[in-house]
């Protein structure tokens, strides 16, 4: 038997990881936990240069502190 051998793109890696349907992907994730963590949390859009993603932070002081006494958002990932 012969062996395989693959050489990765990792320029394609960086165009899937940048693309839009996964910029959606992330935005949606991140917008269904903000939906279940209630008022006071925002979504953002983060771009670095090798991927694109969503994050969900707490935006008011009632917001912050329920997150660092409950762990709120660490909660809601799953």
């Amino acid at each position: 038997m012969s062996k395989t051998r693959f050489k990765w793109k990792w320029s394609g890696f960086d165009e899937v990881r940048k693309s839009d349907g996964v910029k959606q992907a992330c935005r949606e994730h991140a917008t269904r936990i903000q939906a279940r963590a209630g008022e006071g949390y925002v979504v953002e859009d983060r771009n670095y240069p090798s991927r694109s993603g969503a994050a969900v932070r707490p935006d008011t002081p009632e917001a912050y502190r329920d997150n660092s006494e409950n762990n709120t958002l660490l909660k809601l990932i799953y």
